[in-house]
């Protein structure tokens, strides 16, 4: 018991205070890269609206699904009024009925009287018509219903006819929370009322950052590998090695767009282990990784950033990239969700770890760190071509589905983290996860896994291994040809709009007006003119 309330005091520890996956209504559980939003291709859809169907009939004729307040009676003044609600959209829940999440807390709380009681975290948000004036009756109901509110934040609403959005996380029995949200639903100044749940996907009008300090609210950590908390760990048993990584993680979590990157004094130990990587990963680069890895390197070797006796630190990689390809870095506490780290590399932004790797496996890391981020991402991003295909991968993701995420992130593991291609007929290794383990890097260019082509739609889907090595890998034809595919692929997304990213103000611009449309063909046109002003200079024969 001592061992799970001390995991739980590290999970805590770890968590983040605000994420915009909760705030608008998407998955806030922490996951792995590949692993964001299963729950649409699990679960058939018809035999899932069939379930929703019953329950909705069953709870339509259920006399003991009315509001029934417990133990204390909702007060006019103090509650929201049992009033008629106003007239709403096709493709907003009738009030009798219930949502899909509703369902889903229903039948939890069905199964045993215990389990209806069962105290869960919930968020809800519900749109005011009427502005802040509202919210107290919002937080009198959730008292009369005997929850706690553990979080609530504001904004102004996007939506026609409404003021503010309030999200609010509470802690409630599961009977009372169905109990308040239909109560909350029957007031005629609240627009609707929403309950948000892991696999909530119905956004209709997705926030992502459209600038680069709005990456300060996108640091959702995964904690799938904390070494506090998984016993596989090479550091769980290891204090003085938690505490560090502990350190490190506050800094990470402290930093804000503009700040200049946190030094890292890095301790001997550290430094000997990444001189043990770097040392095999040079013997084995010349003959093993693509020629872009090769010459970036031997760059990064003449400008004194690689050196084998030092790490180096983030802000002097983050200069050298931004010289390069305009990227930059930013310091992260850990693996962070796919959906935040993907938003982050349509500006160009990296999101690195700066802690290290346990001494005991310096050849091996089950998650991200700092020598895996130098050794294997940062070459490479040192590229234009790559950095633009890495760019691109980030613009995707911008406003898409979490099924879309999913298969995003699964294409990202199996090129740039995993990917291979060909160069003068030999098989190289571009991939992150290779070029820094020299035991999969090895494994991977053998003839004992499987090679396929490269192909977006087939790869997306691929099943993929984050314990062992890859059973099959893709190959590139090359950069640009991965790219056209790529681009080619993404144009079949459901999004129903295009985004890009404008380098002169460093803001991402959704594509959905005229105005919008006819200032970008105007800067192209500008662009078109200098090129073809260019190439009838370069064609003019000397004088």
């Amino acid at each position: 018991m001592m061992a799970v309330a001390a995991a739980q005091k590290n999970r805590e520890m770890f968590a983040i205070k605000k994420s915009y996956s909760i705030e608008n209504g998407y998955p806030s559980r922490r996951r792995s890269l590949v692993d964001d939003a299963r729950f649409e291709t699990i679960v058939v859809k018809q035999t899932k609206q069939t379930v929703l169907d019953e329950a909705r009939t069953k709870a339509n004729e259920d006399p003991n699904m009315e509001d029934a307040v417990p133990e204390q009676q909702l007060q006019a003044d103090e509650v929201p009024q049992m009033e008629e609600n106003q007239a709403t959209s096709q493709d907003e829940i009738d009030d009798a009925g219930l949502t899909e999440e509703e369902v889903v807390l229903q039948n939890a709380a069905s199964e045993s009287p215990e389990a209806e009681k069962q105290v869960v975290r919930a968020a809800v948000v519900v749109h005011l018509r009427d502005g802040m004036g509202s919210l107290g009756r919002i937080l009198k109901a959730v008292e009369t219903y005997h929850g706690t509110v553990v979080h609530l934040e504001s904004r102004q609403s996007r939506s026609e006819g409404v003021q503010f959005d309030v999200l609010i996380k509470v802690d409630m029995a599961r009977s009372n929370l169905l109990q308040l949200i239909r109560s909350l639903r029957q007031t005629a100044s609240f627009g609707s009322v929403s309950l948000l749940a892991e696999n909530n996907v119905s956004v209709k009008a997705p926030w992502f950052p459209s600038h680069a300090s709005e990456l300060d609210n996108c640091n959702h950590l995964m904690t799938k590998y904390e070494p506090d908390l998984d016993m596989n760990h090479p550091g769980f048993a290891d204090q003085v090695y938690r505490a560090r990584r502990k350190e490190i993680a506050e800094i990470a979590f402290a930093y804000k767009y503009g700040d200049p990157i946190p030094h890292i004094n890095y301790t001997e130990t550290e430094n000997k282990t990444w001189s043990a990587v770097f040392n095999r990963v040079k013997e084995l680069m010349t003959k093993h990784a693509c020629s872009e890895y090769v010459a970036v390197f031997k760059k990064l070797e003449d400008e004194k950033i690689f050196v084998k006796e030092r790490l180096p630190q983030l802000q002097e990689m983050s200069d050298f990239l931004r010289k390069n390809t305009g990227f930059t870095l930013r310091p992260a506490a850990g693996l962070l969700t796919a959906r935040d780290f993907l938003a982050s590399l349509a500006f160009r932004i990296f999101q690195s770890t700066q802690y290290v790797r346990h001494i005991n496996s310096p050849y091996h890391t089950p998650e991200p760190d700092c020598i895996h981020e130098l050794l294997g991402h940062m070459p490479l991003l040192a590229d234009p071509s790559f950095a633009q295909f890495s760019q691109e991968i980030g613009l995707a993701s911008l406003g898409a589905s979490d099924e879309e995420i999913e298969k995003l992130s699964t294409v990202y593991w199996f090129t740039v983290e995993f990917g291979l291609c060909k160069e003068n007929n030999e098989v190289k290794a571009y991939g992150a996860g290779l070029l820094s383990a020299y035991g999969e890097l090895l494994h991977a260019i053998s003839d004992k896994p499987e090679h396929r082509a490269f192909d977006p739609a087939s790869t997306a889907v691929q099943p993929y291994q984050d314990q062992e090595y890859q059973p099959i890998y893709y190959v590139a034809e090359s950069f640009e040809d991965a790219k056209e595919k790529f681009r080619r692929w993404v144009s079949t997304m459901s999004r129903p709009f295009e985004v890009r990213f404008n380098p002169h103000t460093e803001r991402v611009e959704v594509l959905d007006s005229v105005e919008k449309l006819d200032t970008l063909v105007s800067q192209l046109n500008t662009e078109i003119l200098h090129l073809t002003n260019a190439i009838a200079k370069l064609r003019q024969p000397f004088c």
